[in-house]
């Protein structure tokens, strides 16, 4: 994170927001690094969300830190998820299949794991609920 990747040709820059408190600069920061941190380590772990975790540690950092904010922003795995978010909420095909095939490991783990039936169910409704609402966000156009 040392220097952000310079602009690619066709794509916009970062949005800029004013700026805030120096003590809520501080406590933004730190939320996205850890936002982050969780985000990375989600790429690892099934079950543990890496898209939210990057959109929040993308909105502290659009508030705290402009230099992280442009890093993720040009990042080329966090980079393009975070602009398809920025132009419309977009998640792409492809990240809705990943999150419905962890989902449902998950949901198999659950009931195969837990004693208490009745929390696998809550477990497996709450990810459904998720999938339907990631189901319904638009998909980016298809490029030329």
């Amino acid at each position: 994170m040392n220097d952000a990747p310079p602009p690619a040709p066709g794509i916009p820059p970062p949005p800029t927001l004013p700026p805030v408190p120096r003590v809520l600069r501080w406590v933004l920061h730190g939320f996205a690094v850890l936002c982050l941190g969780l985000g990375v380590v989600g790429i690892f772990v099934p079950g543990l969300p890496t898209t939210v975790f990057i959109l929040l540690a993308a909105w502290a950092a659009a508030r705290s830190s402009p230099r992280l904010h442009e890093w993720l922003w040009y990042h080329r795995l966090f980079g393009p998820m975070l602009r398809d978010w920025a132009r419309g909420g977009w998640v792409s095909r492809r990240a809705k299949w990943n999150a419905s095939f962890l989902m449902a490991l998950c949901a198999v783990i659950l009931f195969l794991t837990v004693s208490q039936r009745w929390a696998a169910i809550m477990g497996s409704a709450s990810m459904a609920c998720v999938l339907v609402w990631l189901w319904c966000r638009p998909e980016p156009p298809a490029d030329p």
